[in-house]
């Protein structure tokens, strides 16, 4: 698998530099600094490409181009979001940058409700909180029809944790949720997140997948034109927020979106740790049955509460069969190179990490600490080497 590492540009507290210490080849980016209006032209990402090879390295993949609210909406801007979104693929596929990683969450890219949730070890870890998120979207929030939309148990605890939180820690709880993590949709206010749901008002499941397929009918061809793979991540985490549809949340879901363009240009973000936040997902089953149209990987674990809850843990230590993953992820790259696929190998990339020692005194983008992912990127560089000293791929 091609060792990647997720980097958001010149202004990312980890260098290039620090990349290649940590042993990564491949570069995740995007053009973070240009927004939705316009876009990426040849220069921009010439510029960008050439950077990240002057540091000795390679855009293996374009994570993300944003998709704006038209194109989840179809709504009177599609046409002209459409020809934005499709001239930024042209320009990425003629750099040569040839995966391209895109979500098509409603409103809020992925979500925590809490960036410093310690950890035995002392370090510091994601954590969804479910209770907490109710809190937030019933009783501070309070998005009409809310309260609907949760049992009455899952309420009373939602209005305990509230009545137990200050005011500084409503606030943090607002600012986790709302105000945009890296590679997000972007950062709300109050009334711009209410403002932006209410956007989605009657908007079912069913839309949503039907604006989902107009979208990929009209970009895969040009995806193919210039040899790009189209890599879709699912939600995160995988269930309804603030009663919005959320359409790439399981297995089903990636089937049916793949059925619905059957382009091998139309694929797969396996994202360990977004699929796997549901027991219901099984991962190995999911690279077997998808492998072919699996284009990226996102190599993250999590330990799942009963409740949906659940915290980001060490990538070989959660809920997800993290080396029976590689080994079938593994798997399918042996049979591409049987098959004499140029795309054999199969960019991945240490998903989120821990703050630990010197990064707990440092500013980093949430998630995207040095130290943690550089831990965690060696735990499944030593998973992959084991699995292909043994034969087991």
């Amino acid at each position: 698998m091609l060792q990647s590492w997720r980097w958001f540009g010149p202004n990312d507290p980890v260098t290039l530099g620090d990349v290649r210490q940590a042993g990564a080849t491949g570069i995740v980016s995007a053009l973070h600094e240009i927004g939705e209006g316009r876009a990426w032209t040849d220069d921009d990402v010439g510029a960008r490409k050439a950077e990240i090879e002057a540091a000795g390295l390679t855009w293996a993949v374009c994570e993300s181009i944003p998709v704006p609210v038209s194109l989840k909406l179809r709504d009177a801007g599609w046409s002209r979001a459409l020809g934005i979104w499709t001239d930024s693929l042209a320009a990425l596929g003629r750099a040569g940058v040839g995966v391209v990683c895109y979500n098509f969450m409603p409103v809020v890219d992925w979500t925590r409700t809490d960036l410093r949730h310690p950890m035995p070890s002392t370090g510091l870890a994601l954590r969804f909180d479910v209770t907490d998120f109710v809190a937030y979207d019933a009783f501070v929030l309070r998005r009409p029809g809310a309260e609907a939309d949760y049992d009455a148990a899952v309420l009373e605890r939602a209005a305990t944790r509230l009545a137990s939180l200050d005011d500084a820690a409503v606030a943090r709880l607002e600012t986790n949720i709302i105000a945009g993590l890296p590679g997000g949709d972007g950062s709300y206010d109050r009334a711009g997140i209410a403002a932006r749901i209410a956007a989605f008002d009657g908007v079912t499941a069913d839309d949503m997948r039907g604006n989902l397929a107009d979208f990929l009918r009209a970009v895969v061809p040009v995806a193919e034109e210039f040899g790009v793979r189209l890599a879709i991540h699912p939600d995160d985490p995988p269930m309804p927020l603030f009663g919005l549809p959320r359409i790439v949340s399981t297995a089903a879901d990636a089937r049916a979106l793949l059925a619905a363009v059957d382009r091998p240009a139309n694929g797969l973000t396996l994202c360990a740790g977004s699929y796997g936040s549901r027991a219901d997902n099984d991962l190995v089953a999911m690279a077997e049955e998808f492998g072919p149209r699996i284009h990226f990987a996102h190599l993250r674990n999590v330990t799942r509460d009963d409740d949906g809850s659940f915290v980001e843990s060490d990538h070989l230590a959660g809920d997800v069969d993290m080396a029976g993953l590689i080994a079938a992820l593994m798997r399918e790259e042996a049979r591409r190179r049987a098959e004499g696929r140029a795309d054999a190998e199969i960019p991945m990339r240490p998903d989120h990490g821990h703050l630990l020692a010197d990064d707990l005194r440092r500013t980093t983008n949430p998630g995207y600490s040095l130290i943690g992912r550089l831990k965690g990127l060696a735990e499944l560089r030593g998973v992959m080497t084991a699995v292909e000293r043994f034969g087991l791929a």
